[in-house]
C-alpha cells in the first residue's frame, strides 16, 4: 500500500477521534487542527472528552488553536460531514443534550456503527466501564489532578529535549507504561468492553477514555481505542472497504520532518560538492 504524505488531503468513509481535552494545557490542538485540515470523511465520530469541563471549572485556558479545532469541526458539519458527538466524563455536561443537534452535530449517549465490511460496532466513550469514575468520582478527580501535573511538566521537559530530538515525549504516557497496575487496568478495561459488546450482539467496540490507542482482537470481538490528543496524537480511520487503521499523526509529521531534513542535508552536500568541483576546475 502506498504511503500517504502528511501534506496530502484524503477522504475516507469514517474518522473516529476522542480525548482531545480542549481547555487543558496538554491538549495538542495545533496538530489536531492540521490533521482535520488534511482528512475528510463522510462521518466524523467524536468519542468523548473533546472539551475538558473538569479543568475549565478550575481555570480558564482557551488559546486560539483550541478555537481552531472547534471551527474545523463545525466547518465539516456545514460542508456535509455527518458529525456525531458521544460525550465522555470530562464533557459530561453535554449528556444533558443527548438526542439534540447542536450546530449540525448530533449528540448521542452511545451509537451502533456498521462498517463498510458489515461489522457492527458499539461506539462508546467507555467511562461507564471504569469502576473508579463510575463509583468513586472524587478519586477520579484526584487522579485527574495528578495527571494534569504530569501534563504540565511535559512541555518543560520537551523544551530541553528539542535541543537534540524533534520528537515529543510524554511523561504521563511513560509513567503509565511503568506502573504495573496501570498496565493491568488497561487490559481489564479492554476485556470488559469486549465482553459488553459481545453480550449486546456486536462484532466490535470503538471507544476512548484511557488514552491508549489500540486495534486488536479479543476473542471474536474487535477492540478499537482511538487514543488521544494529549499523550499521543492518534485517530482511527475507516476506508471505503471497511478496513480500520490507526493513524499516529505526530509520528507521521515527525517522519516527514526527518525526511525533509535529510533531503535538505543531501542538497547542501551536493551543492558544496558542486562548488568545490567548480573551484577545482577553475584552478
Amino acid at each position: 500500500m502506498a504511503t500517504r504524505s502528511a501534506d496530502e488531503t484524503v477522504t475516507d468513509r469514517t474518522i473516529f477521534l476522542s480525548d482531545v481535552h480542549l481547555g487543558t494545557r496538554g491538549c495538542r490542538a495545533r496538530l489536531l487542527a492540521e490533521f482535520l485540515a488534511k482528512h475528510d470523511a463522510e462521518t466524523l465520530y467524536l468519542v468523548g472528552d473533546i472539551v475538558d469541563g473538569w479543568r475549565l471549572k478550575k481555570g480558564w485556558h482557551w488559546p486560539e488553536d483550541h478555537n481552531a479545532v472547534i471551527q474545523a469541526i463545525l466547518e465539516k458539519a456545514r460542508s456535509g460531514t455527518r458529525v456525531i458527538f458521544i460525550p465522555g466524563n470530562h464533557d459530561e455536561v453535554f449528556r444533558d443534550y443527548v438526542g439534540l443537534h447542536l450546530g449540525g452535530i448530533e449528540l448521542k449517549r452511545q451509537d451502533s456503527f456498521t462498517a463498510a465490511d458489515g461489522r457492527r460496532y458499539l461506539v462508546t466513550h467507555g467511562d461507564e466501564f471504569d469502576a473508579v469514575v463510575a463509583n468513586a468520582k472524587w478519586l477520579a478527580c484526584l487522579g485527574d489532578s495528578a495527571y494534569a501535573a504530569l501534563i504540565w511538566l511535559n512541555p518543560k521537559i520537551n523544551m530541553v529535549r528539542r535541543l537534540w530530538s524533534h520528537r515529543y515525549w510524554s511523561l504521563s504516557k511513560w509513567s503509565k507504561q511503568q506502573v504495573k497496575q496501570a498496565v493491568n487496568y488497561i487490559c481489564k478495561f479492554e476485556e470488559v468492553l469486549a465482553l459488553d459488546a459481545r453480550q449486546k450482539g456486536f462484532d466490535g467496540v470503538i471507544c476512548g477514555h484511557i488514552h491508549h490507542a489500540s486495534i486488536r482482537e479479543i476473542g471474536d470481538i474487535r477492540y478499537i481505542n482511538t487514543g488521544d490528543w494529549v499523550e499521543s496524537c492518534t485517530a482511527v480511520i475507516e476506508n471505503a472497504a471497511g478496513e480500520m487503521r490507526l493513524v499516529d499523526w505526530e509520528a507521521r509529521k515527525n517522519r516527514q520532518f526527518v525526511l525533509e531534513r535529510r533531503s535538505r542535508k543531501r542538497a547542501r552536500i551536493a551543492a558544496q560538492s558542486s562548488h568545490a568541483q567548480l573551484e577545482q576546475e577553475a584552478q
